[in-house]
C-alpha cells in the first residue's frame, strides 16, 4: 500500500501549489495562464482519483461479489465529493486573493463556508455509508469509511501545509 501514496501526494502537492501561481487579474497572459493551469490541475485531479480509488481498492480487498457492489457506490460517492471539493478550491482561490489584505469580514466569511463544507463532506460521507451498508454490509460500510477518512485526512494536511497561515493585518479582533 505504501508505493501507492507517493503519486497521490505529489499530484496533491502539485494541485495546490499552482492556484497561487497565477498572474494578476486583468492581464490577457493571466488570463491564458489561467486556462493553462486549469486544464493541468483536471488533469492532475483525474490522476489523484485515479490513485485514490487503486488505494481503496488495495486496502477494501474485496472479493468479486462485494466489489460489484461496491464500485458504483463509491463511484457516485466520488462525483459528489468531487462538487464539494470544487467549492474546496474555489475557497482557497478566495484566500489566496485576499491574503495579502485580509478583511475580518472575509475572513469571517472564509471560515463560515470553510466549516460549511467540513460540514457537508461529513454529511456526504454518512449518507453513503447508509448506502455502503445496505449494498454490502455493515463491515465493509466502516472499512470504507476509515480509508475514506484517512485518505481525506492525507489530503488536508497536504492542503494546508501548503497554505500559509492567515496574519493579523490590524482588522478588528
Amino acid at each position: 500500500m505504501n508505493r501507492l501514496f507517493p503519486p497521490l501526494l505529489g499530484g496533491l502537492l502539485l494541485t495546490t501549489v499552482l492556484p497561487g501561481q497565477t498572474q494578476p487579474a486583468g492581464d490577457i497572459k493571466a488570463d491564458s495562464h489561467d486556462l493553462n493551469i486549469r486544464a493541468y490541475v483536471e488533469l492532475l485531479r483525474s490522476d489523484v482519483q485515479k490513485s485514490k480509488a487503486q488505494v481503496m481498492g488495495t486496502v477494501m480487498g474485496l472479493d468479486a461479489d462485494d466489489a460489484a457492489k461496491f464500485w458504483p457506490v463509491y463511484k457516485e460517492f466520488q462525483s459528489e465529493l468531487a462538487g464539494i471539493g470544487d467549492k474546496v478550491g474555489a475557497l482557497i482561490k478566495t484566500y489566496a486573493s485576499h491574503y495579502e489584505d485580509m478583511k475580518p469580514e472575509v475572513a469571517d466569511g472564509l471560515a463560515t463556508k470553510l466549516l460549511d463544507l467540513e460540514r457537508q463532506r461529513n454529511e456526504l460521507k454518512k449518507k453513503y455509508y447508509q448506502r455502503f451498508k445496505t449494498a454490502t454490509d455493515p463491515i465493509t460500510a466502516m472499512r470504507f469509511l476509515q480509508v475514506e477518512n484517512q485518505l481525506e485526512r492525507l489530503i488536508d494536511l497536504q492542503i494546508a501545509s501548503e497554505l500559509p497561515v492567515i496574519q493579523n493585518t490590524g482588522g478588528t479582533r
